[in-house]
């Protein structure tokens, strides 16, 4: 149920819909109140106010008017002047990232200010009488209005200089860069109840799992957005079972599939099987929540998009490999979560997909790699990345998927480089990160190989 309500509140939040209606109701109370209290109170104390209005009801009804037609036309150019900035930000950096425009609190504020300034105009002018017996002019009310307007004058400016800066590359890219590294101290290490590593004994998988575990088919099609990890603990002790996870988030469902083996198979039911899908979410679209490669995708998809030949801009790819190679430092000075989580007893209960850094260098390099054999400046970026990761990792796994891009990256610019010097350029970049990726770096041992890979 909880990671059901954060979908909901994710989709609320990338909405532009929501926050201008919570402002437009806000809007309406304040209007019942202010009006309340130019009905009760009196206006003495308004008079002593040099600012306040203090004319009559065809001038308040003017004024009024005014606000009101204003803030729902600079409303039309507001939606006008985003949806310019969602098109660009779709063509140029990838459908993708229009998510992280529209979550962009700063436009739904702007867009709801100006709803909420015209909505409490207008309700406070239908309450203006004429009438000489029984006259009402709601003195307060349309100060505040007045005062509105000009905090909307405001906001319009700001929302000029937001909307200039927030389409640039590099502000786009740090973004996104922000996300990944909030992801990666949101999800490493992992938990699911407690790591195998907190078990007084060797944890592992029932002998006989693969042949006495039940498939449990996913009920729809769509992207693994989220599991409900409590859920899936406690229904796995309820039960007294064994679960493993077949796909993470990230991960493509087709209805019917296995999402899910539990062991023994004799206790999945058809209840099971509900409450086992209960837990499991999926959308039309992968997100950042429990998927930290989806993050790396969207800097890649940055990247490559800035490599293609209609666009040529080598610069916004260079800028993507040093997000990327930021959240790969975090990464390798993280333990990678164990697959297996036990519950306060040790009981083994649920095994959960492992994601390797290896695995997540391979997101981050492949495709720039792939799409950066003839530019020179990108070629060499991605070595200078791997060399500033190679002086984070601990692990010689890690070092070795690092060697492996390293190598990759060389070759690729021997075969796609015709400059001399640039290939010069590149075997340098390629030693010194063959060096500092050595098992042993302070040996003086030559049994890894810094020349150019043939």
């Amino acid at each position: 149920m909880k990671s059901r309500l954060l979908k909901y509140w994710d989709l609320l939040r990338s909405s532009f819909w929501f926050t201008p209606s919570l402002m437009a109701a806000g809007a309406v109370a304040l209007a019942y109140i202010t009006v309340g209290l130019d009905q009760t109170v009196t206006d003495e104390w308004l008079k002593r106010i040099g600012w306040a209005y203090s004319g009559g009801a065809s001038g308040a009804s003017a004024v009024l008017q005014t606000i009101a037609g204003s803030m729902i036309t600079i409303a039309g150019v507001v939606f006008s002047l985003t949806l310019v900035a969602l098109s660009l930000a779709s063509s140029q950096f990838g459908p993708r990232l229009l998510r992280n425009f529209m979550r962009d609190t700063t436009n739904q504020l702007v867009l709801g200010t100006f709803v909420a300034t015209f909505l409490y105009c207008l309700l406070i002018l239908r309450t203006i009488r004429f009438a000489d017996d029984a006259a009402f002019v709601p003195h307060l009310s349309v100060t505040l209005g007045v005062v509105f307007a000009l905090a909307s004058l405001w906001v319009l400016i700001y929302f000029i200089h937001h909307v200039s800066v927030s389409i640039q590359a590099d502000e786009i890219v740090a973004r996104v860069g922000r996300e990944l590294s909030e992801g990666i101290e949101r999800l490493f290490p992992a938990k699911v109840g407690e790591t195998a590593d907190a078990a007084p004994e060797q944890v592992a998988l029932p002998a006989l799992f693969d042949r006495e575990s039940r498939a449990v088919p996913v009920h729809g099609d769509g992207y693994l957005q989220r599991i409900d990890a409590g859920a899936l603990m406690a229904l796995a002790e309820e039960l007294d079972v064994v679960l493993r996870v077949e796909r993470r988030p990230g991960h493509y469902l087709v209805k019917g599939s296995t999402v899910i083996s539990a062991w023994p198979g004799e206790r999945v039911d058809d209840e099971f099987i509900e409450r086992v899908n209960a837990v499991v979410i999926l959308g039309n679209q992968r997100t950042p929540a429990q998927d930290v490669e989806f993050v790396m995708y969207q800097l890649v998809e940055i990247a490559v998009r800035a490599l293609s030949p209609g666009v040529n801009d080598p610069f916004t790819a260079i800028v993507c490999l040093d997000r990327l190679g930021s959240g790969l430092c975090r990464l390798a000075e993280r333990d990678m979560p164990s697959p297996f989580r036990v519950d306060e007893a040790g009981t083994l209960r649920v095994v959960a997909p492992r994601i390797t850094f290896p695995k997540l260098v391979d997101a981050a390099f492949n495709q720039i790699r792939q799409n950066s054999r003839t530019s020179a400046a990108v070629a060499l970026r991605l070595l200078e990345t791997i060399a500033e990761v190679a002086a984070f990792v601990r692990r010689p796994g890690d070092r070795a998927a690092l060697r492996r891009h390293a190598a990759m990256v060389a070759r690729g610019a021997r075969a796609g480089l015709e400059e001399e010097e640039d290939v010069r350029a590149m075997e340098e970049r390629y030693a010194e990160a063959m060096m500092l990726l050595q098992e042993a770096p302070a040996s003086t041992s030559t049994s890894t190989s810094t020349s150019l890979p043939a």
